[in-house]
């Protein structure tokens, strides 16, 4: 999660599952949405694509972030199962951990999920993660998809 604080351009976050995340960038733990909003305020450009609605957590964190309504880019595709952040379209985390506190957050030791993921710049393992979520975005397999009844922003219609 440390890349979070040198994006400058782009952030393409997929995941199946989202929950109120809480990260420490600092000496004080803040949620990860209070994080996004800082990155769209420089400029950043969010997108977002979920399985499935966030927790009621989640939720009313979101409330407290009006920029993120505004700015975040977001699709909700049942399909989604993978786990990829991709930042400036130069560096990609792929791996297991959905973004939730067992994964990435500030549970203990005791109680944390054990995750594996790969955080690499190679340009080929870049574009084909880039080219994925990608596909997901523009709605590329959605024609055919047998879980539309699931999805809330039916894209590719």
């Amino acid at each position: 999660m440390q890349q979070l604080q040198v994006v400058k351009h782009t952030l393409w976050i997929g995941t199946a599952d989202l929950k109120d995340l809480y990260v420490k960038p600092g000496n004080v733990a803040i949620p990860l949405l209070a994080v996004l909003e800082q990155k769209i305020r420089q400029g950043v450009s969010i997108r977002l694509i979920h399985a499935k609605e966030p927790g009621k957590n989640f939720r009313e964190d979101f409330d407290k972030y009006p920029l993120l309504w505004e700015a975040m880019e977001r699709v909700l595709c049942p399909r989604v199962h993978f786990k990829m952040l991709i930042f400036d379209l130069q560096t990609v985390y792929i791996g297991s951990a959905n973004l939730t506190g067992a994964a990435f957050g500030m549970k203990s030791e005791t109680t944390r999920n054990f995750e594996t993921g790969l955080f690499t710049d190679m340009p080929g393992i870049v574009e084909a993660a880039t080219n994925q979520f990608d596909e997901v975005w523009m709605g590329k397999h959605c024609k055919v998809c047998k879980r539309k009844k699931y999805c809330g922003d039916r894209i590719g219609e």
